[in-house]
């Protein structure tokens, strides 16, 4: 997963490093007091706020019905806040995880590709997804994925955008899927489209960053073989051709028999690459 990194942090990042220097450091400042204030304010959230208000009283049916009640609402909550927690690790795991990238780039000796996967907030492991009703149609996300209300809706309007050539649109609105659902089921697809956008508006360098994100961050994502393939297109279009060719030829080792591949091996072939 970190080969790209490598390779990317090597093209986009190579020789504006020291004069941003100050700025990358503010920023990473900036970063830390985010997910701090975010861990103090979940921390609040396990205090209780007082006496409870669940009373009981009246015959045993009225008893049975305000405890069934009571049940619905703190379950509803639970759900709710169990919701806004998992954002907040996936966001802050990684936030910490660009960090740590910056923080080796700002370090001559640091070595990025031995940096590893960046371990979870809080240590545990993902959660899978409940099940829900299959999603009609081209769906973005394979069926029984649970999304938020609005989600596929506002995706399939990014990529709309993108079908009809306004590039510039596209991304402008994949960026703001991205802000409104981070994390989601999405966000593979979402960075993919937001680079391809990108890419058609003409900025060469931040549609490689999408793409490397995608890959990087979702590597068994269905959309992270095409970003890998767009990657290498995408550095040798940038200039870096032998780049671009050990990121092409990794396709076909990491995802055999995925349409990417053919197209990987097509672009290896423009470029020459042996």
């Amino acid at each position: 997963m970190r080969f790209a990194a490598v390779l990317l942090s090597a093209t986009l990042a190579a020789g504006s490093l020291p004069a941003q220097q100050a700025e990358t450091l503010a920023d990473i400042r900036q970063d830390l007091s985010v997910l701090y204030i975010e861990i103090q304010r979940l921390r609040t959230e396990l205090s209780t706020t007082g006496a409870s208000d669940v009373l009981l009283s009246g015959g045993t049916l009225d008893r049975i019905n305000a405890i069934e009640s009571e049940l619905q609402r703190v379950t509803a909550k639970t759900e709710e806040l169990e919701y806004r927690i998992e954002i907040v690790v996936q966001d802050g795991t990684n936030r910490i995880g660009d960090l740590e990238f910056r923080l080796c780039e700002l370090e001559p000796a640091c070595d990025i590709a031995a940096l590893g996967d960046t371990p979870r907030l809080g240590g545990a492991e993902a959660p899978s997804a409940a099940p829900a009703d299959p999603l009609p149609g081209d769906s973005p996300v394979p069926a029984g994925t649970e999304l938020a209300v609005g989600e596929e809706a506002d995706f399939m309007r990014a990529q709309e955008a993108l079908n009809d050539g306004d590039g510039a649109r596209a991304a402008e609105l994949f960026a703001a899927f991205r802000q409104t659902y981070p994390g989601g089921p999405l966000e593979a697809a979402a960075l993919l489209g937001e680079g391809r956008g990108l890419e058609a508006a003409g900025d060469t360098r931040e549609a490689a960053r999408r793409y490397l994100d995608a890959y990087a961050n979702y590597p068994e994502a269905d959309a992270a073989p095409e970003a890998l393939w767009r990657l290498g297109v995408a550095l040798g279009a940038l200039g870096k051709v032998p780049e671009a060719c050990v990121t092409l030829a990794e396709v076909g080792a990491r995802y055999a028999g995925d349409v990417a591949v053919t197209e990987a091996q097509d672009s290896m072939a423009a470029l020459n690459c042996q």
